[in-house]
């Protein structure tokens, strides 16, 4: 199943989180990338915030997914899942 991924910024993330884990951020996002999960990508022209679109059974395993992020689990984004037919 398709499900889109709207990542949303949490209030009070710190500017230091995406600063130190960026890297590991990038990393995770190509490797899931490189697996088929993360079908496509895009940032917003609207505001500092990515679009995914993924490749997942049901929504719960897309949070599964999305949950093992550096930036996810440091608490500074999260997603709101919409999935797709």
């Amino acid at each position: 199943m398709k499900i889109l991924a709207l990542e949303r910024e949490l209030p009070g993330a710190a500017e230091e989180a995406f600063r130190l884990h960026g890297r590991a951020e990038a990393r995770a996002v190509w490797e899931l990338h490189q697996a088929g999960v993360i079908r496509e990508l895009y940032f917003r022209a609207d505001r500092d915030e990515a679009v995914r679109v993924l490749e997942c059974a049901t929504t719960a395993e897309a949070q599964r997914v999305l949950g093992r992020l550096p930036y996810v689990r440091e608490g500074v984004i999260a997603f709101d899942l919409i999935p797709l037919r």
